[in-house]
């Protein structure tokens, strides 16, 4: 469920790779943040941008099996339910992180509040993509969730207090295209179900942002520990609400969904790692292949053509995007007063 991607998104567990980055598609559009001492314990990054790549690609897998099984659970049961599977799961995997004593307790932290509300992001951003499954194709709420990294370029004005020059707005203006392109409101084709995964990317945005106001604060497990716990308490609390008895089958892919987005957003952690978030973005668009692919195999869907023109735009604008942060990033360090104009 990523949004992305989960992004997907996509989806919640490789938000603070490292003191300095967050997850893939939508680090891209990130901006540079005040740099901090390192977190002790936390592992230096290394150049190996060959090796992230071959991260990222791995990770895609994994994030676009994961939703495109969410997509399959919700068949059956309610998206409530499928998410809350989904965050036990992830919190089950973090518990020795929430032991006292443990050797990798995780949960002191004295930036309590921003936990709390990046849970409240991830959370919304997987329900909500999860919701939107059950009416819509894969690949058309997949690609929609992409335009995240274009959501964050306007946030990161508000809550970062950065620049954005008109080369980036343009960008940015070009996905929105996009997304109207696969969602062409006031046609036939107009699914109010549309609106969910947009919902899912503004909430993934605003993750975004938040995990890179706690950049270089906090460790990667320590972000992953609170996202599971906020999670899961508040869908405890709703899911009851919602309950359809799942069969051993349905535990089993809620299961699989857990572990799968888990797994496929640590390794987006260890990706940032060895390259840089403009390396690794471009490679980050091949979950839309992927879910493509497996939507097809699954349930019979073929994009079509509006699909694949409204993602060939929002992927265009978000590699421009990550393009324009790699060398606004060049410029900032050979001139550090005078950042570019048109980044």
């Amino acid at each position: 469920m990523t949004p992305p991607p989960a992004a997907a998104a996509r989806l919640d567990s490789a938000e603070l790779p490292l003191p300095e980055k967050k997850s893939a598609a939508p680090e891209a559009a990130l901006p540079k943040a005040p740099l901090k001492a390192r977190v002790p314990g936390a592992p230096a990054r290394a150049d190996h941008p060959f090796k992230g790549i071959a991260l990222i690609l791995t990770s895609t897998i994994f994030l676009g099996t994961s939703d495109v099984t969410a997509k399959y659970l919700s068949a059956t049961l309610p998206s409530i339910e499928i998410t809350w599977i989904r965050f036990l799961t992830f919190a089950l995997i973090m518990v020795p992180a929430m032991v006292p004593g443990s050797p990798l307790f995780a949960l002191q932290t004295n930036r309590l509040s921003l936990h709390l509300l990046r849970g409240l992001g991830i959370l919304g951003s997987s329900l909500f993509f999860i919701s939107g499954l059950r009416f819509l194709p894969i690949a058309e709420a997949s690609a929609t969730g992409f335009v995240a990294p274009l959501l964050v370029t306007a946030l990161s004005i508000v809550f970062l207090g950065e620049s954005v020059g008109l080369r980036r707005w343009i960008a940015t203006g070009v996905g929105l295209i996009g997304v109207i392109i696969i969602l062409r409101p006031g046609t036939g084709a107009f699914h109010p179900a549309a609106f969910f995964p947009l919902v899912s990317a503004l909430c993934w945005a605003c993750t975004l942002i938040i995990t890179r106001m706690m950049s270089g604060t906090e460790r990667a497990i320590t972000v992953m520990a609170y996202s599971s716990m906020v999670g899961l308490v508040l869908l405890s609390g709703l899911v009851s609400s919602v309950w359809v008895t799942p069969t051993w089958h349905d535990i089993a892919f809620g299961i699989f969904i857990g572990v799968a987005s888990t797994l496929g957003q640590w390794i987006v952690v260890l990706a940032f790692r060895y390259a840089d978030a403009s390396v690794l973005a471009p490679f980050s668009y091949t979950q839309l292949l992927w879910v493509s692919i497996l939507g097809f195999l699954v349930f019979g869907e073929v994009p079509d053509v509006w699909t694949v023109t409204g993602a060939a735009f929002i992927v265009a604008s978000g590699l421009y995007t990550a393009h324009r942060e790699r060398v606004r990033r060049s410029q900032l360090l050979a001139v550090p007063a005078e950042p570019s104009p048109n980044a």
